[in-house]
């Protein structure tokens, strides 16, 4: 597992779409360690006894009225407190012109003032999700990730069992390619996973014999996706005649990746088999079934019926059969009786 340590306050502009007031130039050197963003509302009343110095310090349409009923030197004094070493910048929402104060007390710390069209609670959750996706724990997994039918794939195995073959197979068929190899995927809540590859491997796909191939030059932008969700795990297992693996489709297992359980299913790989094929098929029915039609329970529904008619016809036939007998019986029976003109 590995953290990504910060980003750059320039990365959060050009991401989130922040106009800048102020400190163009001090972008690239000032970094944001935490997803944690601060409403300073008690420091504009003078209370700094714990001032979250290292997040971005967000102003609203709140906090700007409260500062227009303050005298100049008030507010500089508490504008110059806030402005500290490590604060990576300011935020002024809601298309809201900055205070003097600030801009000033900015200016002799080289804090940039950014402003935002949005409002307080928008531009608040395009940064924390924009920082949460940068700043959250990653985990490097070995394999291969595919977006197929709007699905994310994550494709397993031992080294050499065909996962690279069989993501070129799946691009030449109109899916797209996220990972080749390594995959980095992080937790975005508490049910999503999210994967993307690193940077040296984006768009690169490894094929034994060829070489290292680029998937966007070869088939275009749109076989490649920079990131997506990871909704099934599709592990490749050489084939054994030891080996038990599900015919029903009810043996669905589930692979625990940080917080998230993901839905994993085993396809065994043998000579002849069209693995794309196989996958396509996996990723349809696994829609299907996230839709609520699960092929399984038809087939147990159907063969309950069949038990049930089988069963009906048995009886049937039972009872028929006791009928036949019955009526043989009472016909050897009337036989046995003496006639009258012997009696």
């Amino acid at each position: 597992m590995f953290l990504t340590e910060s980003v750059s306050v320039a990365d959060l502009v050009t991401n989130t779409r922040l106009d800048v007031y102020y400190g163009k130039e001090y972008l690239n050197d000032k970094s944001i360690s935490t997803s944690d963003i601060s409403r300073p509302g008690l420091e504009l009343t003078g209370f700094f006894n714990y001032y979250p110095a290292k997040r971005i310090q967000l102003l609203g349409i709140t906090e700007i009225s409260y500062s227009k009923g303050m005298t100049h030197e008030r507010l500089l004094d508490v504008m110059s407190k806030m402005c500290q070493p490590s604060t990576p910048a300011f935020v002024v929402s809601t298309q809201l012109d900055p205070p003097d104060e600030l801009l000033e007390a900015a200016k002799n710390e080289h804090i940039p003032v950014l402003g935002s069209k949005l409002t307080t609670s928008r531009i608040l959750s395009n940064m924390t999700n924009y920082l949460e996706d940068k700043l959250a724990e990653r985990k490097s997994l070995h394999g291969v990730l595919v977006d197929v039918y709007g699905l994310g794939i994550l494709i397993t195995g031992d080294s050499g069992i065909g996962k690279s073959e069989t993501a070129l197979e799946l691009v030449k068929r109109g899916h797209r390619l996220i990972a080749d190899d390594r995959v980095e995927v992080y937790q975005q809540d508490e049910q999503t996973l999210m994967g993307n590859a690193p940077a040296i491997l984006r768009h690169l796909l490894e094929i034994r014999g060829i070489g290292i191939i680029d998937v966007m030059t070869l088939f275009g932008t749109g076989a490649v996706r920079s990131q997506t969700k990871v909704d099934l795990v599709i592990h490749l297992a050489n084939y054994t005649k030891e080996a038990k693996f599900d015919r029903l489709g009810n043996g669905t297992q589930n692979v625990h990746i940080f917080d998230v359980d993901v839905p994993k299913i085993t396809i065994p790989v043998k000579t002849g088999r069209n693995l794309a094929i196989i996958i396509e098929a996996a990723a349809m029915n696994f829609r299907a079934q996230s839709m609520g039609y699960d092929a399984t329970e038809t087939f147990d529904r159907n063969l309950n019926n069949l038990i049930k008619v089988n069963s009906q016809n048995d009886a049937k036939e039972k009872a028929e059969e006791q009928t036949v007998k019955k009526e043989n019986k009472n016909i050897i029976g009337d036989d046995q009786k003496p006639a009258d003109s012997e009696k």
